[in-house]
């Protein structure tokens, strides 16, 4: 095991960096959807940040900060996860598929555990669609660039069938 455990390092930090690239890639998109839809920004990634960490969430003025702060920890956590999933032959459009509900479902679990925002289930619809494709777009992203960062050099075959 000594032997994986500095290539797993490294993946996972090259992930980080293709989760950066895939945060870039979301918030560039969510930017020029907002112009187009008229769609605010959500302070739901501030609150859930401040909550988190201890902070009181009366001060609004605070919140672009704490939002992008929010979305390049995730970005750069996710991607570590994502790079490990790469080096380990976990990869490709249905990695990309995985990686997109991950990202999902950790937004969700932090703002719903936090109190800081609502269940999807009573999002409106349009909402979700959104919210749905900037995930998207950063798993694909993420996924694209670990791939490209992380060869399979750990990929096991153990417990593999033979056809």
């Amino acid at each position: 095991m000594g032997g994986r455990r500095p290539a797993l390092a490294r993946a996972a930090l090259r992930g980080a960096a293709a989760g950066l690239l895939g945060t870039a890639a979301m918030t560039a998109g969510e930017l020029v959807e907002q112009r187009v839809t008229g769609r605010p920004d959500s302070h739901i990634p501030a609150r859930t940040l401040r909550i988190l960490c201890g902070r009181p969430t009366s001060n609004t003025a605070q919140y672009p900060v704490w939002n992008h702060a929010m979305h390049w920890l995730t970005g750069a956590t996710l991607g570590a996860l994502r790079g490990v999933w790469s080096v380990t032959g976990i990869r490709g459009a249905p990695a990309t598929a995985a990686h997109t509900v991950v990202r999902l479902a950790f937004d969700q679990t932090l703002e719903n555990a936090t109190g800081a925002g609502a269940a999807p289930s009573l999002w409106p619809f349009g909402e979700k669609v959104v919210d749905n494709l900037h995930k998207a777009v950063f798993a694909t992203v993420t996924g694209l660039a670990s791939d490209a960062l992380n060869p399979p050099e750990l990929m096991s075959t153990a417990g593999a069938r033979s056809h």
